[in-house]
């Protein structure tokens, strides 16, 4: 390959995904994640499905969800729970990151 390479991206931070290409990033069919947002498990911002828009978190929480009821047959309130203990502790991991640097 002659020069470099550039690569182009959105920082998901600041992204807010559709329903449709939340969908297709996690691989999974938009009815998939309408009903775990109407039981509760997925936080989503916006009034009707049409709006509703995902942040990087809710991203990250879907690939757990999904990897977790395919992988383990788990079912969806489960899966949601043990996505939640993931999320604290990835939270944890990051305080004593920081509290580590801290005291450097």
């Amino acid at each position: 390959m002659s020069g470099s390479a550039v690569l182009v991206g959105i920082a998901l931070e600041e992204a807010a995904l559709t329903l449709e290409e939340l969908a297709a990033v996690c691989a999974v069919e938009p009815d998939w994640v309408q009903h775990r947002v109407s039981e509760g498990l997925i936080v989503v911002s916006g009034e009707s499905s049409g709006e509703w828009r995902f942040s990087s978190a809710a991203l990250r929480r879907v690939q757990r969800m999904h990897a977790l009821e395919r992988d383990f047959e788990a079912d969806p309130e489960l899966a949601a729970l043990f996505a939640d203990l993931l999320e604290e502790l990835d939270a944890a991991r990051s305080r004593l990151r920081r509290a580590r640097v801290d005291l450097d």
